[in-house]
């Protein structure tokens, strides 16, 4: 979108409600603006989708869904979301305004940051993911562009679920996914993640502000997200010694490339975030203190002898009780106070305001988003939302509210009463099987016949060959329909060589064929603007007929097609 087609929508008043000012910034998807919303006098951003992109009727029910779902979250490091509409031929989200700068900005004019200000803003990332997590969202694309420094110091995590349609959408046109310098190895394989993709990310955000360098530069996206894939990064110490050892090991678990050897937790990485900052290490050490430090300044000199005068003694005591007085006279305005909220909020609020009673009426059982889109219930009610598994429930039904109903509640001064809903995810969870010890081809098909992805690894072991030894999550665990299994196979006790077979001009398929035939393992693909015939093999990881390790994952890049709209690749 050019500057004119930006700027056309400045002046213009969405929904008789919103006044677009200002252009503030703009992504792959969409445009986002300073607005005014004059029904609550506060300044907002919105982000309006681009015309290409909202013709796509399929993409734009995507992205009120997604939308919809993200407004959901509520934590004081994610921007919130207020508002999800269309205005005439607008697709747009309102979401809170922040008032600073990136996190990239910031670092752009710093350089390295030290230890306690790295922690400090990682602390907070921490924090939103892991209440994101907890609400089954992964952001799939955190990086020091998508996270906001308030003018208080203060991180809010922005474009959570919006990048993954970003996401979605380049993958469905060919474009590369995702931020390279910050893509877990799993997103550059093209396979599915979770939570822990988004806990790699952050740790790749770790080392940049610790060291002021990315772990993996390249000339082109493909170097990079092969570097994820197979390298390993400079221990940061080497690149600042002022790295404290403990910080240097949390930030390499964050960003490990092995997903069993990382944090499987944004909740466990914070718990050793929070272990460093409480051992005092942020600055190398505890705090140093004189003998002196925090000793009034005014005790009483002793004599000679070593016993205090008669004068010293006196005045000592008439300050003691002063401060006894003045303790007594404390604690009884304490008692007053406590006293006097209490009956504020239980009584004399109804009698000294203006505001009414309220009935809170039965929702558990109705549809959330017949509920919420009432124009009867949002003239009475405020709702917060949160959602929970319940596999005997359908998915978006109300499963608990508090209130409860029949409940009675005052009108807060938006002239409201707020409600929590729960909302059934619909979401079912499947116990792991157990198929260790069994062949590799009969665990697979076992656990795709579950829902599962499985994502397997081979190694040497004394195993029979192609028999499973372990898996993760182990046997017994119940995860969600749809996540992905990984599962490890012995290779035996040797490793074979192989000769690698030439898949240029092959369909993907046939690639994969291939591929199994010579005892190599398909590590995913990515699409790219080629002269080729589309869905043909245009490149490969690993040169054709060269000796290879059995077991080798082989990485490609499949053609779309030449480039015909005439803009530049």
């Amino acid at each position: 979108m050019d500057n004119i087609s930006m700027g056309r929508y400045i002046g213009r008043m969405l929904d008789n409600r919103y006044e677009i000012l200002e252009v503030i910034g703009q992504g792959g998807m969409a445009v986002v603006y300073k607005a005014r919303c004059h029904l609550l006098n506060r300044n907002v951003a919105i982000k309006i989708l681009r015309d290409d992109i909202a013709a796509d009727e399929e993409f734009r029910v995507r992205f009120k869904k997604e939308a919809q779902a993200v407004a959901m979250l509520s934590h004081p490091n994610i921007v919130s979301i207020y508002d999800v509409s269309r205005s005439a031929d607008i697709d747009y989200i309102v979401m809170e305004l922040i008032e600073g700068i990136t996190l990239k900005q910031y670092m752009k004019t710093k350089g390295k940051l030290s230890c306690k200000e790295s922690v400090h803003f990682a602390v907070q990332i921490a924090r939103a993911l892991n209440h994101a997590h907890s609400k089954g969202i992964v952001h799939r694309d955190i990086k020091p562009q998508n996270i906001m420094i308030a003018l208080d110091g203060s991180v809010k995590v922005t474009d959570f679920g919006i990048a993954y349609l970003e996401t979605t959408q380049a993958a469905e046109t060919g474009a590369a996914v995702g931020s390279v310098h910050y893509m877990s190895p799993e997103q550059a394989k093209g396979h599915a993640v979770d939570a822990r993709s988004d806990i790699y990310s952050l740790g790749v955000v770790m080392y940049e502000m610790l060291t002021g360098r990315l772990p993996y530069t390249g000339e082109t996206a493909e170097e990079v997200a092969l570097q994820h894939v197979s390298s390993t990064p400079s221990k940061p110490q080497t690149l600042n010694p002022e790295i404290n050892e403990e910080l240097e090991e949390i930030t390499l678990k964050a960003m490990n490339w092995d997903l069993r050897q990382r944090y499987q937790t944004a909740d466990r990485l914070l718990r050793d975030l929070d272990k460093y900052r409480l051992a005092g290490t942020e600055s190398g050490g505890g705090q140093n203190t004189s003998p002196s430090d925090g000793l009034p300044e005014d005790v009483e000199p002793i004599g000679r002898s070593g016993e205090m005068t008669r004068e010293g003694y006196l005045r000592r005591r008439r300050r003691a009780n002063k401060i006894s007085l003045l303790s007594g006279l404390f604690i009884v305005t304490v008692f007053i106070v406590a006293v006097f909220v209490f009956l504020w909020n239980y009584w004399l609020k109804d009698v000294f305001s203006d505001a009414v009673r309220i009935n809170v009426p039965n929702f558990v059982g109705s549809n959330w988003e017949d509920v919420v889109n009432n124009a009867e219930f949002r003239s009475l009610y405020s709702f917060e939302t949160s959602f929970a598994i319940d596999p005997d429930t359908e998915k978006g039904d109300i499963i608990d509210q508090d209130p409860a109903a029949g409940e009675s509640r005052m009108q807060d001064s938006d002239g409201k009463v707020k409600i929590a809903l729960t909302v059934s995810s619909g979401m079912q969870m499947i116990k792991m099987p157990n198929v260790v010890n069994t062949d590799y081809q009969d665990a697979m098909m076992a656990l795709q016949k579950e829902g599962f992805v499985v994502q397997p690894e081979f190694e040497n072991s004394d195993v029979t060959e192609n028999y499973v030894i372990f898996t993760n999550p182990e046997a017994g665990d119940s995860l969600p329909a749809g996540s992905t299994v990984y599962i490890t196979v012995s290779a035996g006790p040797t490793t074979n060589q192989t000769s690698m077979p030439n898949l240029i001009g092959l369909s993907e398929s046939k690639a994969i064929e291939r591929l199994e035939s010579s005892k190599l393992v398909y590590g995913g693909s990515n699409t790219v603007d080629n002269d080729m015939p589309a869905g043909t093999v245009v490149w490969q990881s690993v040169t054709a007929y060269d000796q290879v390790d059995e077991h080798t994952k082989v990485y490609v890049q499949i053609s779309s097609g030449p480039n015909t709209s005439g803009e530049g690749g």
